[in-house]
């Protein structure tokens, strides 16, 4: 009997500073290639394939089903404002027309609007959150000819309208398998794999579209299988680099811990870096990730204010971020600090606040964005709409961002250079630095080596 198809799209193209390895088409694939039988299951990512060859593609592999992932709405940069979404309308217009294919749009950015990307690419089904059971599940109805309406996160159109299902259950264990023809590429261009430890986040920054995408309940995945992962890029692939995902890395330390052991007992020379917050750390829980192979640290610290950092909803304090920057100094860490300059709160006196207390960190890169990015669905979403800076029917697909009133922008990279330390502002041209670097072999993350 001939197997049915089943067809991923990866439709990021954007590869600034570096592509990214498409982690939840990965995650896909694996879920539903233990579960869906009689089916094959491909991939086409257009980072790595032209666009040019995607049709010849569609016609010779002749998908019964087609899954497109949605990964960013924009380059979330005020400076520059890159939009993705007419890129994303080509593709599913090429599916379309191309082929007699079932198209069902996920991802990221479908999570976050997931009622008016519907509309707006209108494809036959949607899944926004968690994809991979509801994925699962919808192929069966429809294989099954069984109603599909209770599938969670599902969306659809029903007599003229789109109907959005709720999600309320979450998996807390994932296989995951590394896409052979992807991971020479992403290893070439990136020198990096991703993994996810964990889904979900507990925060409430106001700005955040994690808990929106992932659910705010906090969900550790399997420590056997992470490492099982692990030793297959490092022992048969030869990668010895990986990035955790997770929103925050350092939510739950016993687990991180128990899995740092676990990297360390498996002999895993592996290195590694992830996202972590200010918060929740101390010297012996770091001194256990470097030895289980952490190099690298991006601390979403956002504001070196304590007055801006209560505005933004943060967990932490200035003094926690001097500190646990001062114990990674001590450990050998390298570190950055990822900020927002004008957001919400944000005043002259604040900016200086900023810039004044970044002169107590040493040997780090600051990474300042201009402005919030709004999405639906945040808390910044009514603060700006009570403050009159958007409108009740604004969509806000394309970029529109806080910008805090009474700051004069323009002055902004003379007090950041006048600290004696390095920031790194969005429109600095450090892409062609990096590619330099992955030219030559250089593995990892780089951003250390824009240190003065």
């Amino acid at each position: 009997m001939e197997k049915r198809k089943l067809l991923f799209v990866s439709a990021n193209r954007f590869a600034t500073p570096y592509p990214v390895y498409p982690l939840g088409v990965s995650y896909l694939c694996s879920y539903l290639k233990e579960r869906l039988t009689g089916f094959e299951i491909r991939t086409f990512d257009f980072n790595l394939h032209p666009a040019s060859s995607f049709p010849e593609f569609l016609l010779e592999y002749q998908p019964d089903y087609t899954g497109i992932s949605l990964r960013n709405i924009d380059d979330v940069n005020s400076l520059n404002k890159e939009w993705f979404i007419h890129g994303y309308k080509e593709i599913v217009d090429t599916v379309k027309s191309t082929i007699n294919t079932r198209v069902i749009i996920g991802g990221s950015a479908f999570s976050i609007y997931p009622k008016d990307l519907f509309g707006f690419f209108e494809p036959e089904f949607g899944i926004w959150g968690e994809g991979e059971e509801s994925m699962l599940q919808l192929i069966q109805s429809l294989e099954s000819n069984t109603d599909y309406r209770s599938i969670e996160g599902l969306v659809y159109r029903e007599n003229d309208l789109i109907v959005v299902n709720e999600r309320k259950s979450y998996l807390k264990s994932l296989d995951l398998s590394f896409d052979p023809t992807l991971t020479g590429f992403y290893w070439e261009k990136s020198g990096m794999m991703n993994l996810q430890t964990k889904r979900g986040c507990p925060y409430n920054c106001i700005y955040c579209t994690y808990p929106l995408i992932e659910g705010s309940k906090v969900r550790t995945l399997d420590p056997e299988k992470i490492v099982e992962t692990l030793s297959d890029l490092y022992f048969k692939q030869n990668i010895d680099y990986v990035f955790f995902t997770d929103s925050v890395f350092n939510i739950n330390n016993d687990f991180n811990k128990a899995l740092a052991e676990r990297i360390i007992k498996a002999e895993l020379k592996i290195r590694w870096g992830a996202y972590f917050s200010p918060h929740n750390l101390d010297h012996a829980t770091l001194d256990l990730y470097k030895r289980a192979g952490l190099t690298h640290i991006e601390f979403g610290t956002e504001s070196l204010s304590d007055s801006t950092l209560r505005h933004y909803s943060k967990h932490f304090t200035v003094d926690e971020v001097v500190g646990i920057s001062a114990i990674c100094n001590k450990l050998d860490i390298y570190f950055a600090h990822f900020m927002i300059l004008g957001g919400y709160g944000e005043t002259e006196a604040s900016i200086d606040e900023n810039f004044e207390n970044s002169k107590r960190i040493d040997n780090t890169v600051f990474f300042p964005y201009i402005g919030m990015r709004i999405y639906p669905g945040t808390r910044l979403y009514d603060l700006s709409l009570a403050e009159g800076v958007i409108e009740a029917d604004d969509d806000l697909l394309e970029p529109v961002y806080y910008i805090a009133e009474g700051i004069d922008y323009t002055t902004l990279r003379e007090r950041a250079a006048k600290t004696g330390r390095r920031w790194v502002f969005p429109d600095e041209e450090v892409v062609a630095v990096m590619q330099r670097m992955r030219q030559r072999k250089r593995k990892g993350s780089l951003w250390h080596h824009l240190k003065k």
